[in-house]
C-alpha cells in the first residue's frame, strides 16, 4: 500500500521562503488514503527488523502465557489469582514496550506513522508487516487496558498509580512525535522516557513488595534516583539531536546537543558512583552500570555513524537499563 513521505528537514534549519517552509514542514495537514499523516518517514524494513519483530511477538506471547500460568498456580483463588496473573503480564509488557521504543528509535521508525496519534486506519496491517512503531502503539494499548482492569479489580497504590502513569506516558508519547518533527522541546522526550520506566517500576515493585506504597518506596530507594535521572537525560539527548540527526563528536561542548550528552554522561557516572557508594547492597546493578558506560560509548558512535538507524545497540542499551532497574528493586532491603 502506498504511503505518503516527506523528506525530514533539520529542525534547526529554517527555509527563507515562507511557502517552502510550509510545504516542507513535517506534519502537513493532509493525509494519505491509507490514513497515515503526510509527515510519515518510513524506516528501512530489513531482515534484522523482521527478526526482531518476531522476537518481540514471542516476548509478548511469553508475557501473556506467564500471566496465565501465574493465575493458575498462585496461592490465591478467583479474583486474587486473576490479579496476580495480570500483574505479571503487565510488568513484562511494560518492559517489552520500552524495548519496542528503543527498536523504533534504533531503526528509524519514529515517524513511520507520522504525527497522527494514536492510530491509523491500517495500523494492524502495518504491525503484521513488521512496522515496530505500529506494534509499539498497539502493545501500549494492551498495557493500558490491563492497567484499567487491575485498577478496577484491585484498587491500590500500585494499580491506581500505574494507570495514572500510563495515561501520562501516552500523552507524552504523542508529544515525542512532535519532538521528532522539530515542533516540541526535547524535554518532552525525556519526560516520556521517565514515565515509561515509572510504569515498569510501579508494577515490578507491586509484585516484589505487595502492599508497599510505590511512592514511599521510590523516595526510600536512593539507588533509583540517579538511574531515573540518567533515563530522563537520555530521553532529552535523543529528543535534542532530532530525528535522523547526528550529535557529532566533540571534546568541548559547542551546542545544546553536546551539553545534553555531557549531562547524560555525568548522570550515568553518578549512577555508578551511587551504586558503588552503596556497595555491597547492589553488586549486580553496580557491575551492570559499569558495563553500561561502555555500551553508551558504543551507542554514541553508532548514532554519529548512522544517525537515522543506529541499529540494535539502542535496544541493547535499554536492555541494560531494564536489568539494572530489576537488580536494584530485587536487592532492595
Amino acid at each position: 500500500m502506498a504511503r505518503m513521505r516527506n523528506e525530514l528537514p533539520d529542525s534547526r534549519v529554517h527555509a527563507t521562503d515562507p511557502a517552502k517552509a510550509t510545504t516542507s514542514r513535517i506534519g502537513a495537514s493532509y493525509d494519505s488514503p491509507a490514513g497515515i499523516s503526510s509527515s510519515a518517514v518510513d524506516g528501512e524494513m530489513t531482515a534484522t527488523v523482521r527478526v526482531i519483530g518476531l522476537a518481540i511477538a514471542g516476548l509478548v506471547t511469553v508475557a501473556i502465557v506467564a500471566g496465565i500460568w501465574k493465575g493458575f498456580t498462585t496461592a490465591g483463588t478467583g479474583k486474587a489469582a486473576l490479579v496476580d496473573g495480570l500483574m505479571l503480564t503487565e510488568v513484562a509488557l511494560a518492559a517489552v514496550l520500552i524495548l519496542l521504543g528503543s527498536i523504533v528509535e534504533g531503526f528509524g521508525y519514529g515517524l513511520s506513522l507520522g504525527t497522527r496519534w494514536p492510530y491509523t486506519r491500517n495500523i494492524f496491517l502495518l504491525m503484521v508487516r513488521g512496522d515496530p512503531e505500529a506494534a509499539h502503539r498497539l502493545v501500549a494499548t494492551l498495557v493500558g487496558l490491563i492497567a484499567l482492569a487491575l485498577a478496577v479489580l484491585a484498587p491500590g497504590s500500585a494499580t491506581i498509580s500505574g494507570l495514572a502513569l500510563i495515561i501520562a506516558t501516552a500523552l507524552f508519547g504523542m508529544g515525542t512525535l512532535y519532538v521528532l518533527a522539530g515542533r516540541a522541546p526535547a524535554l518532552v522526550h525525556g519526560i516520556h522516557g521517565l514515565l515509561a520506566y515509572a510504569v515498569f517500576l510501579v508494577y515490578l515493585t507491586g509484585i516484589a513488595f505487595p502492599g508497599l506504597d510505590f511512592w514511599s518506596y521510590l523516595v526510600a530507594a536512593a539507588a533509583l534516583h540517579a538511574l531515573l535521572l540518567a533515563v530522563f537525560l537520555g530521553g532529552v539527548t535523543t529528543g535534542q539531536r532530532g530525528f535522523g540527526q547526528a550529535i557529532g563528536a566533540f571534546y568541548k561542548p559547542q551546542r545544546l546537543a553536546h551539553w545534553t550528552v555531557a549531562a547524560h554522561v555525568t548522570a550515568a557516572l553518578l549512577v555508578v558512583a551511587t551504586l558503588g557508594w552503596l556497595m555491597p547492597a547492589y553488586p549486580v546493578a553496580f557491575y551492570l552500570a559499569v558495563t553500561q558506560i561502555g555500551v553508551g560509548f558504543l551507542l554514541f558512535h553508532a548514532v554519529n555513524l548512522k544517525p537515522k538507524n543506529p541499529g540494535t545497540i539502542v535496544a541493547f542499551h535499554q536492555c541494560m537499563v531494564l536489568f539494572i532497574s530489576v537488580a536494584i528493586v530485587l536487592q532492595w532491603h
